[in-house]
């Protein structure tokens, strides 16, 4: 029993001594969080998001992520995009836990007169805040010679158990819009610019720069099928995560203002997971869904269970009123 609490108390605190930023196995559905230059940029007026995933559930205490994002245009200046998000993550027994607000802003530029080609630079600027819960762990001390007694004192002393930092990070995407369904977007960001620290207990242990590419698209296949390929690479410090996939797109009906279309896809996380995802779209909703199968050394333990992950996403169109001018008849007719 002791070596299994030693093990999850130096998973715990490799998780702060190397923390890495967390990550999304539907990464194209969560775009502000993958690059700054993402937000404001979709059709419509303000748009909701909300991500959930669950991971690890048949190893240890399940790692839980939930995030919510929201995004808009400015009102009288379509090309200024600016939007939030808020993620909470809690991993562990020490359940560590991360709080963290980022701000982004972004700017249209159009290449060409017909918009058919556009980039958007971005920025970011986020706090984190992260904290343990040391009361969680066991100790040797608190073993009596006999049995485990939860009630003796540890005899540690921890100075500090929580850490805040602000972070700075920059992205430009680049957009091809032929239209709904002929389009291509690819961007490169880079997160962490200025290494926050992050260590407790007095120590500086800054965190890695996160370098991000991506791409994604859409390729209409016939009247009803479309192909919606998505690649992802990050670079942070050691840490090295490719994915890569497609969905397939089918639209049941669009016309008369009634739109819905279903989605299935395969993709593939290097060394670690493969994944499978469904999603459906309805109106101005999108709801998406999708399930990790671990393939990576963690197999004996996993029993090829990996993470499961939610996806919803809202877009609000503002109703805007025609204007008709009332003609009002002379008195002599």
């Amino acid at each position: 029993m002791k070596k299994i609490t030693c093990l999850l108390l130096l998973i715990s605190l490799s998780n702060i001594s190397f923390g890495q930023d967390i990550h999304w196995s539907q990464f194209n559905d969560n775009p502000i969080f993958q690059n700054p230059g993402n937000t404001g940029q979709f059709n419509g007026d303000i748009r909701f998001i909300g991500n959930y995933r669950d991971q690890w559930r048949s190893v240890t205490v399940p790692f839980s992520t939930i995030s919510i994002s929201v995004d808009s245009k400015l009102y009288n200046h379509k090309n200024l995009g600016f939007g939030g998000l808020l993620f909470h993550d809690v991993v562990g027994d020490g359940q560590f836990r991360t709080v963290e607000f980022q701000g982004n802003a972004s700017y249209l530029i159009k290449l060409t007169s017909d918009s058919i080609h556009t980039i958007r630079p971005g920025i970011n600027i986020g706090m984190n805040h992260r904290q343990l819960n040391s009361s969680q762990f066991y100790f040797d001390n608190q073993y009596n010679g006999i049995i485990f007694d939860p009630t003796l004192p540890t005899n540690e002393l921890l100075q500090t158990e929580r850490n805040s930092n602000f972070s700075i990070g920059t992205g430009v995407i680049y957009q091809y819009y032929m239209n709904d369904r002929i389009n291509f977007t690819g961007g490169i960001g880079l997160y962490n610019i200025n290494k926050p620290n992050q260590g407790f207990y007095g120590d500086e242990i800054r965190r890695d720069r996160r370098f991000n590419f991506f791409g994604k698209g859409i390729y209409k296949l016939n009247y009803d099928w479309d192909l919606v390929p998505g690649v992802q690479f990050n670079i942070q410090g050691k840490y090295r995560e490719l994915m890569i996939g497609s969905s397939a797109k089918y639209t049941l009906i669009n016309k008369l203002g009634e739109y819905r279309a279903l989605y299935g896809g395969i993709w593939y996380r290097n060394r670690d997971a493969i994944y499978l995802s469904a999603g459906l779209d309805y109106q101005s909703w999108f709801f998406g869904i999708s399930y990790d199968v671990n393939i990576s050394k963690l197999v004996p333990a996993s029993n090829l269970r990996g993470g499961f992950e939610l996806a919803v996403r809202y877009i609000m169109n503002r109703f805007k009123p025609r204007k008709i001018q009332h003609r009002i008849c002379p008195d002599y007719i």
